[in-house]
């Protein structure tokens, strides 16, 4: 081993001489590792929360920001330089509750297992299979004729981590029975929403937010401004049946389709599978949920 450390002495003093090359030492590789472990943090942070979506919205503006600099649209540097402090005390504002529980999970995290965690590639969002939609509408029409409340969360790529904090446990595998037995009247976890995270039932009775849109229906109870909440924050999918008629529910991007059959359910749901590419997938969805909306204006719950 001497022999080579000495021979590449050699070559590195004839030869590369015009190379400066850095002197590596532990402190260095002690920093390196602490810088990576503290943005693969920060990262998986802003992919469980609603930090995501502002982090997408960020990198578009920095986009049209770097186009100005190319090409010297001085006004618009300007009030790109004068809104970045605003727009940092606005983040702060916005995100308070996050970046509190964050600070809580950070006291609260076992640095040692966080550190040589090799799950830096593990994806939380799974794949909803072909028995769990048959669960899902057999239960939800099930419930329906009994005129039993309930509101299902079929979480897609944005994970619902900080909403699921808020309810119960679950974790169990999806089938019509156990949803009927959570939303069944007068039972400790019928009230609120329940998570789906594949064929799982992750958590029950969520607090999910209700949306503010004005232009929603002024009979739409609190279930089903709750799913256009969570749908507007999110890209799940929410079912809602309805307590007062029975009828079946289903809101995505902001809209809901209303009075669905089993046919149509089941192909909200099956437009949701990861079977096509992403885009064609969104824009099946929201063109179903326009035509829904248009042949439900005339309804009434």
């Amino acid at each position: 081993m001497e022999n080579v450390l000495s021979m590449f002495g050699i070559f590195k003093d004839k030869y590369l001489t015009w190379m400066n090359l850095p002197v590596i030492t532990v402190i260095d590789i002690l920093e390196i590792i602490i810088i990576a472990f503290l943005i693969y943090n920060i990262l998986v942070w802003i992919k469980n929360t609603r930090a995501w979506m502002l982090f997408k919205g960020l990198i578009v503006i920095l986009v049209f920001v770097l186009m100005a600099a190319i090409f010297q649209m001085n006004t618009i540097l300007w009030l790109a330089e004068k809104a970045i402090n605003v727009g940092m005390i606005a983040i702060v504002v916005v995100f308070q509750p996050e970046l509190r529980r964050a600070l809580e999970q950070l006291g609260r995290k076992n640095f040692l297992k966080g550190l040589f965690s090799f799950e830096f590639g593990k994806n939380q969002t799974a794949i909803i299979g072909e028995k769990t939609i048959n669960e899902l509408v057999k239960a939800c029409f099930e419930m329906g004729k009994v005129k039993t409340g309930a509101l299902v969360v079929i979480e897609d790529t944005v994970v619902l981590s900080e909403y699921e904090r808020t309810g119960i446990p679950i974790d169990g595998l999806l089938t019509s029975q156990l949803l009927i037995n959570i939303f069944e009247k007068n039972t400790p976890l019928h009230d609120g929403a329940i998570i789906v995270r594949g064929d799982r039932v992750v958590a029950a009775t969520c607090y999910l937010p209700l949306s503010d849109n004005m232009e929603l229906s002024k009979d739409l109870g609190t279930r089903h401004r709750a799913a256009v909440g969570i749908s507007e924050v999110s890209d799940s999918l929410t079912i809602v049946v309805s307590e007062e008629t029975g009828n079946i529910s289903v809101a995505m991007g902001g809209k809901i389709a209303r009075r669905l059959d089993q046919e149509q359910l089941r192909e909200y749901l099956k437009a949701i599978q990861k079977i096509e590419p992403d885009s064609k997938r969104k824009g099946l969805l929201k063109r179903r949920l326009k035509n829904g909306k248009q042949d439900n204006q005339v309804d009434h719950e």
